[in-house]
């Protein structure tokens, strides 16, 4: 799999993220407490194929190191799965590509504790659905400036309460998990199945939509310094 990533998006390294972290994670498949075991990121990214961690990442702002053993928003292997856990929405993996097209949610936005509530989760996405769709300037800047504001007022609002989510049916998860032992390789060129471990409500993730649009235009932005190619280096 990681082969044929690297073939597809030789000449683009970043966009292979969002074509790998659906099938990563449902390749991968275990529990968040599993997942939370660093050992096995490690595994993947000093033993078992450092060729894409070097591949994927070289000339990166982040740390080599941190991309072979750190926290799960910087690993070149959790940072993925994790990605496809936090923004899938049921078993639909489709806003994880979204979330993938822009660094910046990997990188900022999955740091945040409120991207645990899904809702809030699926609603960031939709903003950032729009965004995209109206082609507007210095998108990774506003991406960081909604999710600065969504995290502040978090510590205020509560949006478990305003955007009830439901709880995760855990039965289904293990389900999942179980049939990846006669489970035939994910398909290249469509969409996995993720857990169907139930959806976000509609209701909730309309709620906070208005909501973040809010935030956003009220969030200041900061302009990121230019970085230097690796050439110009």
């Amino acid at each position: 799999m990681l082969d044929v990533a690297m073939e597809r998006f030789e000449e683009r390294p970043t966009d292979a993220d969002g074509w790998l972290a659906p099938r990563l994670h449902a390749t991968l498949r275990m529990t968040r407490a599993e997942a939370a075991d660093g050992r096995l990121w490690n595994y993947l990214a000093m033993i078992a194929a450092p060729d894409y961690v070097v591949w994927r990442h070289k000339g990166t702002e982040i740390t080599a190191t941190s991309r072979f053993s750190g926290p799960h928003y910087t690993q070149a292997f959790a940072r993925l799965w994790w990605a496809a856990e936090l923004f899938r929405n049921g078993d639909d993996y489709g806003p994880v590509e979204v979330a993938c097209s822009v660094q910046d949610v990997l990188n900022t936005t999955m740091r945040l504790d409120v991207i645990d509530h899904r809702p809030t989760a699926i609603a960031v996405i939709r903003v950032l659905e729009e965004l995209r769709r109206s082609n507007v300037s210095r998108l990774g800047d506003r991406v960081n400036a909604l999710s600065s504001a969504v995290n502040a007022a978090g510590s205020t609002l509560m949006y478990d309460v305003l955007a009830p989510d439901e709880p995760v049916d855990h039965d289904a998860v293990h389900d999942w998990i179980a049939e990846a032992a006669g489970m035939a390789p994910v398909h290249w060129d469509r969409l996995p199945d993720g857990p169907d471990d139930g959806e976000v409500r509609e209701d909730a993730v309309i709620a906070l939509v208005p909501l973040f649009k809010q935030l956003l235009e009220e969030a200041p932005m900061r302009l990121r310094k230019k970085v230097a190619a690796p050439q110009e280096q």
